[in-house]
């Protein structure tokens, strides 16, 4: 074989192994598991989050959380509109609403909790600032 023949298998290999290549870069990854344990209760994952609606208690997190990363692996953000949710999936974007003044914003899960069992949703310190809650306040989110 002399060095155009060998460039010219090559070429064809790439040619024809393009297409695998692209189609596997493609395929949807998953945002993790689809159940997990904490402190011994087991959380299923919904695989839609279609027409979920909840009534809840909201309470949120600031500067302690600030530098851990989240359920995705990004570092929390203490200013970004993102919650912890425990069993929506990762990615889902949620209209949370204040029931105390009416106030609402959407936020992107990106991590899990809370872990309380009186608890629904765990908000991004800039999301319960814009929301008002101080503490905790009750909501009611839905899937936007």
């Amino acid at each position: 074989m002399n060095y155009y023949s060998i460039l010219l298998t090559i070429k064809r290999l790439i040619i024809g192994l393009l297409p695998i290549l692209l189609v596997a870069c493609t395929h949807k990854q998953s945002h993790g598991p689809d159940h997990y344990v904490v402190r011994g209760k087991t959380y299923h994952v919904m695989k839609t989050a279609k027409h979920y609606k909840a009534k809840g208690i909201a309470s949120w997190y600031g500067s302690h959380a600030r530098h851990q990363k989240t359920s995705t692996g990004e570092r929390y953000n203490m200013y970004a509109m993102t919650a912890a949710h425990p069993t929506l999936p990762i990615a889902t974007r949620v209209r949370v609403k204040n029931l105390n003044n009416g106030r609402s914003v959407v936020v992107r899960i990106n991590d899990r909790g809370p872990f309380l069992s009186n608890r629904l949703i765990d908000l991004s310190f800039a999301a319960a600032k814009k929301l008002g809650i101080k503490g905790i306040a009750p909501v009611e989110i839905e899937v936007v």
